[in-house]
Parts: structure tokens; C-alpha cells; sequence
């Protein structure tokens, strides 16, 4: 009998609690589960569902902040794992990989193999036993060790997976590590389970106490008893407002949360000493006089909170937006982003542009730096892909008189010094050298800038805005990408459709064909062969075609044969071109409250070419 119908046998016996996994019931009852109630085949073979890009971001979203603080300790938990041949994962509730850390060599290629990595799926529902599913299944940390796999596929690996729970004591996702060593017994993936239980407990810790950051925090003690410490806040008056799953396991609470009305003196009596020496310990009881052991009293930790809008609307301050309004036109998409965009304006936030080449990274960079309180201050750019790695270094972060054969006889500020005040934009980030990479991620983490051969560092004062068209979460995982730079640069991350892809696309080829054609109309002929056409360049290609049309087309009309697109044109329903010139120049007046000349100015043509266009079009002064 060969071990695939070997397996399958010994997982089919589960049925009639026949079946013995090493000692494990929870493997058996795992395969029960998914025998009976998922009706799943454990000789089927084949990968696991993995989601496309978009999918992935769309999972992704709402565990932007909890995957940005927890990526230390799994960047920690990969360095210790590592040389063991273990990937690392961090998945969501749903059992989807969201971030994932590979080794190198032979199990890096299995691993990608067998696709697991970011964006596959492994929820028992699903896939049957294993690690992330199960674990998840039961709330619960498991060994799942080789044949302890439901499918007989997944029983060359070992996987030792840890739930990872929220401020409230609700899931929040898994910690996985998986290694598919042979030589590795059972004992040594319980010692790797082990230290991935602690490291998923660090990131809980840091996702209460940044939760309940402006909170006191009593650490409770954990001891080799039932005690499991764990961590609960309260504000000045000793009314809880959180308390994290392990501090209810220790005070006999439930899971859920305990209410914010409830006093803290109920479940445990701190000594008022504790508000006057924040970071000391103290000896802590239950609400019954028993001692629970010496555990730490912290302090809120302020934070500066955003000033209010005055009640009256700044004129100066709303026309700041409308590079952001007009970018977005009026695709749903790029208005939401742009709105959230708006929001943080004004805030220290990273912002995070994806996008094909030529869908207009640069141009929003721009209205984000104008509609920001830094738009006084200096926009400075660089393409890290144009530049040559020799000299991308120099160029950053500048160098003094003499750092090296060829330097300027005075040095050189460099980019970054030169943004001090205003915004730096990093175009093609994906192409920033591995080495740079940490240079710039110490520059944002520290504030300040060593420029080559200097003494002493140059503090700065940035906002950064970066853009990439390549797939960064794909490059982490590949080891091409920082993953704590990564998680730095996307606070707030903005995907920009492909022009093909955008709602109002008729519309944006109006407002460019205004910009670059102010003097000629387009036929009939020449408007459907834009339209229709997939534009792989996207806006910048759109310009250029526009831009030979208006030089090439004769007796003031672009005719089709005048633009040159090359082959790969697809169906498109018919369009009025003047119509939808006319709403473009219409939203030009009414964001500008009908001043013709800030209105031909944000249209980038002339006012006798705008004022030519409203007659033609029978627009009045209003927009009407």
C-alpha cells in the first residue's frame, strides 16, 4: 500500500474515532470536522485558492494598521527561524496570508511551489487540518506536524501556528511558521511553536497598549500557575476601559469585553501610589484581598490631537483641494481617495501611490504637496529607476566638499535636505537600491540626514510621497524589498486606476484633448478611436498622441488618420466628445466660482481659447 492511500485510510478512520495522530485528539477531531461537516476529500490534490492583486488589497485594508505594528516582531520571529528553513506568515480571520517572510534556497522554491505565501488560502473549510486553519478553527495554538494534515498534499510540511487576538480579546488573524525539513522531529517543531505562541503574545501586547495608548495599563503577572498575566486599562477614576483576553483568563472574565462602566476595584485593587509612579511595580490583589503578584503600573502616553476646524470655511484653504477634486474627476474610486487624501493633508502620513506607468503618480504627488500646509515649501523629486545606483546615493543624501573623486568642489545638499520644509517625492521606489533602502528608512525613523563624509547629521522636516507600479508586497516576500520600509511608506496607500479602467474616461480625454489641442477639434472618427483605444501608456501616452495630432491635423479638425495609435484597440460604445468637453469645462467654472481666468489656468489653456470654447459650447459665465 503506498503512503497517499496509507493516509487517506488513517484519515477516514476518524470517522469511527478510530484514528490516532502521535496522542494529538485535536487532530482527529479536526479531521472529523472536516470529514463530516466541510465534506472535504482528503486525497484531493491541487493548490490553495490565492487572490489576485486587487483581492489582496482588498482583504488586506483593514489590517493595514494591525500588520504595520506587528511587522517588528515578525521580522524578529523570521530571523530566529530562518536558518531552521521556516517561512513566516501573518493571515487574517478568513485564514488568507496576508504577509509572508521566506527563507532562501531549496525551501524558498518548495514554498512558492506549493504557493504558500501571500494571498493563498488556508482555512479548514477549505484545505482541511492545518496549522493557520485549525488554529484559527479552534482560537487556539497547534502543531500540525506532517501527516497530521487532512490532504495527504500538505504532509511534508510542519506548521506551528499561534490565533492572534485584538485590545478586546476578539481574533485579529494567525502567526504562521512552516517548514518542510524532514530531519526535523516533533520536539523541535514544539520548541518553534513555542517561540511563535510568545512572539504572537508581544504582538498582542503591542496592539492593547497602542489601542489604550492615552490609558493606565496594569500589567498583570503571569506565573507557572493558571495565572496568564495579560493587560488591562483604566482611566484616572479606576474605570476599566479594556482589558486584553489573557488579563480576562486571569481574573476569571469572559473573552468579551467587561463594559466601560465597570470599576476597576471589582476585579483588582491597585494602590493610589501607582498614579504617581508610572513604570514602578506594585503588588496587586484581586477584588477578594488575593494577591495576583508584583505587576507594572504605566502611563498614558500623550498624544497631540489635531486641531479642530474653525466653524467658518477658509476660502484659501478649501482651493487648496481642488488639484486633489480636479485629479479625481469623477471616477468613484479616485474620489474616495482623494477625500481621505484631503483628510490627512495636513498630517505627518506617508503616502503610498501604485499605479501603471503613466497613470499620473507624479501629477497626483503634486496636488498632494499643493493641497498640504507644506504647499509654500519645495517639491523635489526623484525617479529611482532613471537614476543610476552609483549615483542614486549622492543625490539623496548629498555628500560634503571632498567625500569623493569628482565631487563638487562644495558639496552637494542633496534631495532630501533640499525637500526641508516641503515634500519629497520618490518616484519608482521599487528600483531604490537594497542598501539605500536602510539609509532612507533610518532617514525617516531619525528625522535627519549623514550626507557622505559629513560629521554630523542634518535633521529634516519631510513629507514623503512614494510610487511604485511594481507589486511591493511581492517583493518583501521575495526578499527585494525592506519590510519595515515598506510598512513605512504605505500610512496610506493610493491605488490609481489604469485610464482604460477609469469611470469617466471620456471625460479625462476631453480635458486633455483641451490641454493639448486648445487650437483643433477632433472628428467624429478621431474621438471613437480614442475612446476605444486600451491606452497601456495611460494619461501620459493619451498626451502624447494629442500632442502630434494638434501639430499634424489640418483646417483646425484631428482627423483619425492624425493619431498615432499603434494596434490593440477594443469596443467601446459611441460617446459625444462635445458633450463631454462642455462638463469639463462646466466643473472648470463651477470649482472656481466662474472666474474665467483661475478656470483657463487649471484647464492649462488660454483664456481667448477658453472664452472661444464657452461660446462654441453655449456655456455662460456661471457654467450654465
Amino acid at each position: 500500500m503506498d503512503l497517499a492511500r496509507s493516509h487517506v485510510e488513517r484519515v477516514l478512520s476518524a470517522v469511527d474515532d478510530t484514528a490516532v495522530a502521535d496522542g494529538e485528539p485535536r487532530i482527529a477531531n479536526s479531521w472529523r470536522r472536516c470529514l463530516t461537516h466541510h465534506k472535504l476529500d482528503p486525497a484531493r490534490r491541487g493548490p490553495p485558492r490565492t487572490l489576485t492583486q486587487s483581492e489582496l488589497k482588498n482583504f488586506a485594508a483593514p489590517l493595514d494598521e494591525t500588520i504595520r505594528l506587528a511587522t517588528p516582531e515578525l521580522d524578529d520571529l523570521f530571523r530566529i527561524v530562518r536558518v531552521a528553513g521556516y517561512c513566516v506568515n501573518f493571515a487574517d480571520t478568513h485564514a488568507t496570508m496576508l504577509v509572508s517572510r521566506l527563507p532562501g534556497g531549496e525551501a524558498a522554491t518548495l514554498l512558492r511551489e506549493w504557493k504558500i505565501y501571500t494571498g493563498s488560502i488556508f482555512a479548514e473549510a477549505v484545505e482541511g487540518t492545518n496549522g493557520v486553519g485549525t488554529a484559527l478553527a479552534e482560537r487556539r495554538p497547534i502543531l500540525v506536524h506532517r501527516d497530521d494534515h487532512f490532504r495527504e498534499q500538505w504532509s511534508r510540511f510542519s506548521c506551528a501556528v499561534a490565533p492572534v487576538f485584538d485590545h478586546d480579546g476578539q481574533l485579529a488573524g494567525a502567526l504562521n511558521i512552516t517548514s518542510c525539513r524532514a530531519d526535523l522531529d516533533r520536539a523541535a517543531h514544539q520548541l518553534a511553536l513555542a517561540v511563535t505562541v510568545q512572539a504572537a503574545r508581544r504582538i498582542e501586547e503591542t496592539l492593547f497598549r497602542t489601542h489604550f495608548r492615552e490609558a493606565w495599563i496594569a500589567a498583570l503577572p503571569a506565573d507557572a500557575a493558571a495565572n496568564q498575566g495579560g493587560l488591562i486599562a483604566f482611566d484616572g477614576d479606576q474605570r476599566v476601559l479594556g482589558a486584553s483576553r489573557a488579563a480576562r483568563a486571569t481574573l476569571g472574565l469572559s473573552e468579551t469585553g467587561i463594559g466601560s462602566d465597570a470599576l476597576l476595584s471589582q476585579f483588582i485593587q491597585i494602590d493610589a501610589e501607582a498614579f504617581r509612579s508610572s513604570g514602578t511595580t506594585h503588588l496587586l490583589r484581586r477584588a477578594d484581598g488575593a494577591p495576583l503578584g508584583q505587576g507594572q503600573i504605566s502611563g498614558p502616553v500623550r498624544v497631540a490631537r489635531p486641531m479642530r476646524p474653525t466653524s467658518r470655511p477658509d476660502p484659501a484653504a478649501a482651493r487648496r483641494y481642488d488639484a486633489l477634486m480636479q485629479f479625481a474627476g469623477e471616477d468613484p474610486g479616485l474620489q474616495r481617495a482623494v477625500q481621505r487624501l484631503a483628510r490627512v493633508a495636513d498630517q505627518d502620513i506617508p503616502v503610498l501611490l501604485h499605479g501603471e506607468t503613466g497613470s499620473g503618480k507624479d501629477m497626483l504627488a503634486r496636488a498632494i504637496h499643493a493641497a498640504s500646509g507644506r504647499g509654500n515649501g519645495r517639491y523635489v523629486a526623484l525617479n529611482c529607476a532613471a537614476m543610476p545606483e552609483s549615483l542614486i546615493d549622492a543625490e539623496l543624501f548629498g555628500y560634503e566638499a571632498g567625500a569623493f573623486t569628482g565631487a563638487r568642489r562644495d558639496g552637494s545638499k542633496g534631495l532630501i535636505v533640499q525637500a526641508n520644509g516641503g515634500t519629497l517625492f520618490l518616484d519608482e521606489i521599487g528600483d531604490m537600491p537594497l542598501a539605500l533602502q536602510t539609509r532612507l528608512l533610518r532617514v525617516l525613523e531619525n528625522r535627519e540626514v549623514w550626507p557622505l563624509g559629513a560629521l554630523k547629521p542634518v535633521p529634516v522636516d519631510i513629507r514623503l510621497v512614494s510610487a511604485t507600479h511594481r507589486d511591493l508586497e511581492a517583493m518583501v516576500a521575495d526578499g527585494g524589498f525592506r519590510a519595515d520600509l515598506y510598512y513605512r511608506l504605505r500610512g496610506l496607500q493610493v491605488a490609481l486606476p489604469a485610464l482604460r479602467d477609469r469611470a469617466d474616461k471620456a471625460k479625462v480625454i476631453a480635458r486633455v484633448a483641451a490641454e493639448e489641442a486648445p487650437r483643433v477639434r477632433l472628428s467624429a472618427e478621431a474621438w471613437q478611436s480614442l475612446l476605444s483605444h486600451p491606452f497601456p501608456g495611460n494619461v501620459r501616452q493619451l498626451r502624447h498622441v494629442l500632442r502630434l495630432a494638434a501639430c499634424t491635423a489640418e483646417n483646425g479638425v484631428i482627423a483619425d488618420a492624425d493619431l498615432d495609435l499603434p494596434p490593440g484597440r477594443v469596443s467601446a460604445a459611441p460617446a459625444d466628445f462635445e458633450a463631454a468637453e462642455r462638463n469639463v469645462i462646466v466643473e472648470a467654472l463651477r470649482v472656481h466660482h466662474g472666474r474665467v481666468a483661475e478656470a483657463a489656468r487649471a484647464l492649462h489653456i488660454s483664456r481667448a481659447t477658453l472664452y472661444r470654447k464657452m461660446k462654441t459650447l453655449k456655456i455662460g459665465p456661471t457654467g450654465h
